[in-house]
């Protein structure tokens, strides 16, 4: 019986995946105002309703193409993460990666340049809050596990990932200045709070038992 069971679950992801591609392809080609839930269907060979008992409904299928982009990019950032000598130099490896590979990825160069698809740039901001909150979670955890000492490691993560997303909505600079752009905000963010804030100035005449300037003559 388990046999049957692993069989259906295997096609069943199989065909998730099908329309899944065949979804992100017409959406290169029309955006979402030109998705239609029929030429999906008719792309892998099954019924629309096939296609609504998977997903709900045409936003549901748009936000599961997102997630699984998303999830093209993990492996590459995670291992970028990890490799680094330290954490900032992973987030500016990691940042560096997202954007570059983001050029390469035909349906995030569709939806960050060609009008075609330009409709579906809400995904990535006003109606973008899955992508960023499994974004969020993926830089969260890897501060969580390098710097267990930050008191706000979620606000960092959130923060590194909306600049991230900013630069690949308007990339007005190239990969490795983007990069070094959101290190230089995230950086301090990581110091110890002991090494942030600025010590008083103690000048001639200072006296520290009383912690103030002592009366000179």
């Amino acid at each position: 019986m388990s046999r049957v069971t692993n069989y259906a679950e295997r096609a069943k992801a199989h065909l998730r995946e099908e329309l899944l591609d065949a979804a992100a392809e017409l959406l290169i080609r029309g955006g979402y105002a030109g998705l239609r839930m029929a030429d999906v269907a008719s792309a892998v060979g099954v019924s629309r309703q096939t296609v609504y008992n998977e997903f709900g409904g045409k936003s549901a299928l748009v936000q599961a193409v997102a997630l699984r982009t998303l999830a093209e990019f993990t492996g590459g950032i995670q291992r970028r993460l990890d490799e680094a000598v330290d954490v900032l130099a992973g987030i500016r490896s990691a940042t560096a990666y997202t954007i570059e590979h983001a050029k390469e990825n035909r349906l995030v160069a569709a939806v960050t340049g060609a009008e075609a698809a330009e409709d579906l740039l809400p995904l990535l901001t006003t109606r973008g809050e899955p992508v960023l909150n499994a974004a969020t979670d993926i830089a969260e955890a890897y501060l969580r596990q390098r710097r267990p000492e930050l008191s706000e490691p979620r606000l960092i993560a959130e923060t590194m990932t909306r600049l991230t997303l900013s630069y690949l909505v308007l990339p007005t600079r190239t990969a490795a200045e983007a990069a070094d752009a959101v290190c230089a905000v995230i950086g301090p963010l990581l110091e110890p709070a002991d090494r942030t804030r600025r010590a008083p100035r103690r000048g001639p005449g200072w006296d520290h038992r009383t912690d103030h300037r002592a009366p000179t003559m």
